[in-house]
């Protein structure tokens, strides 16, 4: 069976209370729509349609091109009117079309196959999903014939006594034939509020004798759309659960789950531990057996194996085997520490190469450098390298010893093997194996 799908996006989401419209929201560093997609993507044989309206540039600008296909819903007319925004795109292009929503991120990809393969082997032109919960959340009722088909789904300020005892609740998620749809979507009628609702297509399935198909879902949360930031809130909780539960089963020690936060781009490898407050943004990789926290942050950064960070923020940094790092070390853009390196407490790097083996101490900010294999940067080193034009380059050779309190006025080069007396301004370049102190530093004498 070929299956396209719909993604209804175009509201506003006035509960929010915000600027950006709601399926821009952020989950774990993405917009909650994107999550919708993704699962959407895992069923569909052709590039999910997202219907989109409210700030419909700036939706397509945050999603991008890639994979999907838009169509934008100029007048707030109901679901039914939305769907069939997207028929000039779909028509002919699937034997059925699945519908589900930009604000439903926890909706899980499994469930959508699973929704797939019910709709394949059933005899009704509708699959929906239900759910089964105590706390109506506004859901309309399911109510079912004998047969346990759907004949009617009843808006919760519409039912009967009855009717609002039932606990089997729409969750708006569909797959439709899809000739049977376009079929029926201009058939759909216009309700009292002026809309047109899918919930209608239901009633006109049992019509003509074909009630709907329901699949009712395992995990309530997954079909609870985000309205407020509540729930924004409580579907990051998820996310994170269902993220950490995952590596945690794949061989890494997450020490106190409540407070690690791990983005789904992140990578970790066997036997790493991450202590509590410990957050992995962005794309970011993580080796075997290393110990990342407690209270550390890293993104769109490369940690290889065995390593140590305590209390640190890394961005955008490489980072080789067995580098130790912190308390309160900070790396930015471009740094790169290689292989044994050690950074102590309170130290900055930024577009920088620290080669192998060399200690960075303490209280030193180190930027625009290359660094040779063990360097000594004692306490309180500074590579003094914007001039207030532009940044100049340092250049640090092999076994070179920075004495503390020494700043190095860029652009200069300290030839290898050589040393600084602490309190060093050095200005000028040094030639290997001297010794050179003073303000400014000069060369005193060679080093044997």
């Amino acid at each position: 069976m070929d299956l396209s799908a719909v993604i209804l996006a175009a509201g506003k989401g006035t509960r929010m209370k915000s600027k950006l419209p709601k399926v821009l929201h952020q989950l774990l560093g993405r917009p909650m729509l994107s999550y919708s997609i993704s699962a959407a993507r895992s069923v569909s044989s052709t590039p999910p349609v997202v219907v989109i309206g409210y700030m419909a540039e700036e939706v397509r600008g945050a999603i991008g091109e890639g994979g999907v296909l838009y169509v934008v819903q100029e007048d707030q007319l109901g679901t039914g009117h939305a769907v069939s925004q997207a028929a000039p795109l779909l028509q002919g292009k699937a034997d059925a079309i699945l519908v589900t929503y930009g604000d439903m991120p926890l909706l899980r990809s499994e469930t959508l196959r699973k929704m797939a393969e019910v709709h394949e082997k059933g005899k009704s032109p509708i699959t929906m999903l239900t759910v089964k919960m105590d706390d109506t959340h506004g859901f309309g009722r399911v109510v079912r014939d004998r047969s346990g088909g759907v004949v009617r789904i009843v808006e919760e300020d519409h039912t009967t006594p009855e009717e609002w005892e039932i606990r089997e609740l729409n969750a708006g998620v569909y797959i439709f034939d899809a000739d049977w749809l376009w079929g029926h979507l201009p058939r759909l009628p216009l309700s009292p509020k002026g809309e047109y609702y899918l919930t209608d297509l239901v009633g006109m399935a049992a019509d003509e004798g074909v009630p709907a198909i329901p699949m009712t879902v395992d995990a309530s949360e997954e079909v609870i759309g985000i309205n407020t930031r509540v729930h924004l809130a409580q579907a990051e909780k998820e996310l994170r659960r269902r993220i950490n539960e995952r590596w945690m089963l794949s061989g890494v020690t997450i020490v106190d789950p409540d407070t690690t936060t791990i983005w789904p781009d992140a990578r970790i490898g066997q036997d790493t531990v991450l202590y509590p407050n410990t957050y992995l943004q962005g794309e970011t990789v993580i080796g075997e057996d290393c110990e990342i926290g407690p209270g550390t942050l890293i993104r769109d950064s490369a940690v290889g194996n065995g390593c140590q960070i305590r209390f640190s923020v890394i961005e955008g940094a490489t980072i080789e085997d067995r580098v130790d790092i912190g308390p309160f070390a900070h790396l930015r853009k471009g740094a790169h520490l290689a292989q044994g390196v050690h950074m102590g407490n309170f130290g900055e790097v930024k577009n920088s190469y620290l080669g192998p083996g060399t200690k960075m101490g303490h209280f030193s900010y180190i930027g625009d450098a290359t660094l040779g294999h063990d360097v000594n940067i004692g306490a309180g080193t500074i590579t003094c390298n914007y001039d207030g034009e532009r940044k100049n380059p340092t250049y640090i050779e092999d076994d070179v010893f920075i004495g503390s309190d020494t700043m190095l006025v860029a652009p200069v080069r300290v030839g290898e093997g050589s040393k600084t007396g602490a309190g060093s301004v050095v200005t000028r370049d040094i030639p290997p194996r001297s010794l050179a102190y003073g303000v400014p530093a000069k060369v005193k004498r060679p080093l044997e």
